[in-house]
């Protein structure tokens, strides 16, 4: 269903997604029009499903990334995937098997920050927490 160049294309686009699809198309030997149906289309398959950026979060005050594996003490899913949807802090969150039952990644400010959504999980589980030391990749 998808061919080395739509994987080409999806590997450019995840390092810079406002990249001009003229460049783009120079890197995969495709006019600037074929790229943006290729993309077109991926989009239509749901391959690709929107476009973010990539932020330095310590130069925006949140320099304190947390790894977060909650154990439900409840089975009350929903109300937990609605508190980790509405807060702000937690910017990834996944469902998992092995140890625990979700994994979450947060960004804060300060350890005050963090105790405070820490507090906020012990009304669905426990929690084991890992603390980044330094972004690698």
């Amino acid at each position: 269903m998808f061919d080395e160049v739509d994987m080409e294309i999806i590997k450019i686009l995840q390092n810079n997604s406002r990249m001009q699809l003229q460049e783009i198309g120079n890197m995969v030997h495709l006019t600037g029009q074929a790229v943006r149906n290729r993309i077109t289309r991926l989009e239509k398959l749901g391959a690709i499903e929107g476009y973010t950026i990539k932020t330095n979060m310590a130069k925006l005050g949140l320099g304190l990334t947390a790894y977060v594996t909650v154990y439900m003490k409840t089975n009350n899913h929903a109300a937990f995937h609605k508190y980790i949807r509405d807060n702000t802090m937690i910017t990834e969150a996944h469902r998992v098997s092995g140890e625990g039952c979700y994994s979450l990644k947060a960004e804060v400010a300060s350890h005050g920050m963090l105790e405070e959504l820490l507090d906020g999980i012990l009304q669905f589980g426990n929690y084991k927490v890992n603390l980044s030391i330094s972004r690698i990749k």
